[in-house]
């Protein structure tokens, strides 16, 4: 596991952002930004992931932390649901769905790697 020393060195919290940015694009075309309330939604999850990775790590506590990266996590699936709906409805294509899909899905599991390292870490965390 690579060290870091702030938010913006974890390599989850990079690929996070780089599909934020995807999820903007995508979500600004055709018939998917004529859908308010699903535009609205998947932005919002998908700017959580980096926001709670973020203010996570910012917490100063192991604990915190964790617990801040089980709901960017969660987040992240969330995105995925949603890409489902986004697909169901022809606002994206196949192929897009497919690289936003495993793209938001390999962050869920770099968080879920990251979080177990932290489980089994000494690590504790300026507060403590």
């Amino acid at each position: 596991m690579n060290s870091f020393k702030t938010f913006e060195d974890i390599e989850a919290w990079q690929k996070a952002r780089e599909l934020n940015k995807q999820i903007y694009k995508i979500s600004n075309l055709g018939s998917f930004k004529k859908d308010f309330s699903l535009k609205d939604q998947i932005r919002r999850a998908s700017v959580s992931i980096i926001s709670n990775i973020a203010e996570g790590f910012e917490r100063d506590g192991r604990k915190e932390f964790i617990q801040f990266l089980s709901i960017a996590k969660g987040s992240a699936g969330e995105v995925r649901s949603l890409l489902f709906v986004a697909i169901d409805n022809d606002y994206i294509e196949k192929e897009e769905f497919k690289t936003l899909y495993a793209n938001a899905n390999e962050i869920g599991k770099m968080i879920g790697g990251l979080i177990n390292y932290l489980r089994s870490s000494y690590i504790k965390g300026s507060k403590f």
